[in-house]
């Protein structure tokens, strides 16, 4: 070496050898057997960084999430140690850039973020350098890593939607109400499907049945209703926790209930519903009836003030929110009004006649005591009547004796599993006293409250399932209808109008007022035949009543025709 070059070799600056950090990631389980596995990569590292003496300075793992986005708990601690001042270690490695990212624009903007630091990427298997030819290489291999992470996406959901639609379980949380059991194998893949849980079913039922006839047949309850009678009781959630409003909402609307499991309804990332043409609809077995989960829809949406103020649900008139103009199809509101002599009279009007005048609409007024009296009477003498009432019964009860009998085989399983709990307990209490359990151990005691809390409840379940079942009484009578009939027609007169206006509610979704000679009452027989049969003793949506056309009263002959005013 001459001497020039000896003095530039002395004054070059010494070069420290790089401190690494690793990152290891896998996204599923099933990578844990293959050649991507978290050991399997560390080897692989660790090698690259003993055959080029580099410092492993720090090492993140990422046991189970998608390298699509950033929400990764690893991914996010090796980043804020890589900003600090100075850094932890220079270098970043991974066995490939897709455990990096799988999202072109997301691997730039965080590989440009640790440049600015000093903190470079290094993938073992794709080793590039920095000049622009590398950098556009780079690009390219993280863009196709996109695709490919979009491509297995398709597919895999592609395959999911199959095995719902067969009806197996694809994974996740059960809801409320069901348990996962073994249905088979296929290969190496053990087939899952969902059955009820007896327990959870009984807490589901009874949240409809509250929202229905509430407690004791004392009239419908709202979410925040139900969620406090639940709390108030001891009735826990699925966790032990308290009742919410959203949990009971996801319980009344879900469609799991009647056999219908709703999978790929919802974006994993925004939570925004999907185009029901993307959903695969998995069918289980059915907790409550259609025509039940259909009662408290219709119950939800007219509780609900998007669809109707409140004014309109508990205000003291009779058929605010449910009257309408036959004509132009716009609400009748009421309106008030002074005579010549001073006397103030109200009357149900057109809103669209009131807005727009005689050119929107032309409009139909009639005077608000002749309106609620035709239709009351109507209810009175038409829909009260005993050999109507016997009629319409008749489908009732010939579900009657099957009812009762699955209710008792439910009471039966109940009873079995607070049985084989409180046998459980037993022999835990056994080991204990013989020295072969160590009492001092936490998951012990978590085990008997685990224990404790199944044979309560089913114990209490059960209790209620057979005091249910008993109130349901003798069968109804002609003599019963009769009496039912005289009873309901004195509510029905009751100065208040409280029983009135409930009742017309309950059964009748539509008046419309055709002319001042005609109106239309349409609702579902469904509603009507479980209107009554709750007033009766007898549960018309649990006994299974199906839907019936919504012209329940369709005939010209049983229209209310008030007198002229």
């Amino acid at each position: 070496m001459t001497d020039a070059a000896r003095r530039v070799a002395d004054s070059s600056p010494v070069v420290a050898p790089a401190r690494a950090a690793l990152y290891l990631r896998v996204s599923t389980g099933r990578q844990a057997d293959s050649d991507l596995s978290i050991p399997d990569q560390r080897r692989h590292i660790e090698g690259y960084c003993l055959s080029r003496a580099w410092e492993v300075a720090a090492e993140f793992v990422e046991p189970g999430n998608t390298a699509t986005d950033d929400r990764r708990p690893a991914f996010q601690a090796m980043i804020d140690a890589a900003m600090q001042k100075p850094p932890p270690f220079n270098v970043i490695l991974v066995h490939s850039f897709s455990r990096f990212f799988r999202d072109q624009f997301q691997f730039e903007f965080y590989v440009r973020k640790l440049a600015k630091n000093g903190v470079r990427l290094i993938s073992i298997t794709q080793d590039l350098g920095d000049d622009p030819m590398s950098v556009m290489m780079r690009q390219i291999m993280t863009l196709f890593d996109e695709y490919q992470s979009k491509e297995n996406g398709k597919h895999t959901l592609r395959s999911m939607k199959e095995n719902a639609r067969q009806g197996f379980w694809n994974g996740a949380r059960p809801p409320i109400g069901y348990r996962i059991v073994e249905a088979g194998q296929r290969g190496a893949k053990i087939k899952k499907k969902l059955e009820i849980d007896p327990i959870q079913a009984e807490t589901v039922r009874r949240i409809y049945r509250m929202a229905l006839n509430g407690v004791e047949d004392n009239g419908p309850m709202g979410l925040k209703a139900i969620a406090t009678w639940l709390n108030d009781n001891n009735i826990r959630t699925r966790d032990g926790g308290r009742w919410g409003l959203g949990a009971v909402h996801q319980v009344l609307t879900r469609t799991t209930y009647i056999g219908q499991h709703k999978f790929n309804y919802r974006d994993y990332r925004t939570k925004a519903p999907k185009p029901e043409s993307e959903h695969a609809i998995m069918e289980v077995p059915a907790i409550v009836s259609e025509a039940e989960f259909e009662a408290v829809q219709r119950s939800l949406k007219a509780r609900s003030p998007k669809m109707m103020p409140p004014m309109a649900v508990g205000g003291p008139t009779l058929l605010t929110g449910i009257c309408f103009c036959a004509c132009c199809g716009g609400a009748m509101t009421l309106r008030t009004g002074t005579s010549s002599v001073g006397r103030e009279y109200r009357y149900y009007t057109c809103s669209t006649k009131a807005r727009q005048g005689a050119k929107g609409c032309p409009g139909i007024t009639v005077p608000m005591d002749r309106l609620n009296e035709a239709v009351v009477g109507h209810l009175e003498w038409r829909l009260l009547d005993p050999k109507r009432l016997e009629d319409l019964m008749d489908q009732i009860l010939e579900r009657r004796d099957e009812w009762v009998d699955q209710r008792r085989l439910h009471v039966a399983d109940l009873e079995r599993r607070a049985t084989e709990a409180e046998a459980r307990l037993k022999r835990l209490y056994d080991a204990i006293e013989n020295g072969v359990i160590d009492v001092s151990d936490s998951s012990l005691k978590d085990r008997i409250a685990e224990l404790t809390a199944t044979r309560d409840q089913a114990r209490g379940d059960a209790e209620r399932a057979v005091a249910h079942i008993e109130k349901i009484g003798p069968a109804i009578t002609p003599e019963s209808l009769r009496a039912f009939a005289m009873a309901a027609r004195k509510k029905l007169r009751q100065r208040d109008g409280s029983f009135a206006r409930d009742h017309v509610r309950a059964v009748a979704q539509r008046v419309e007022v055709v002319s001042k000679t005609e109106v239309r009452i349409r609702g579902l027989r469904s509603e009507l035949l479980r209107t009554l049969t709750a007033a009766s003793g007898v549960e018309a949506a649990v006994l299974g009543v199906r839907a019936f056309e919504p012209k329940w009263r369709a005939r010209n002959d049983s229209n209310v025709r008030p007198s002229d005013s």
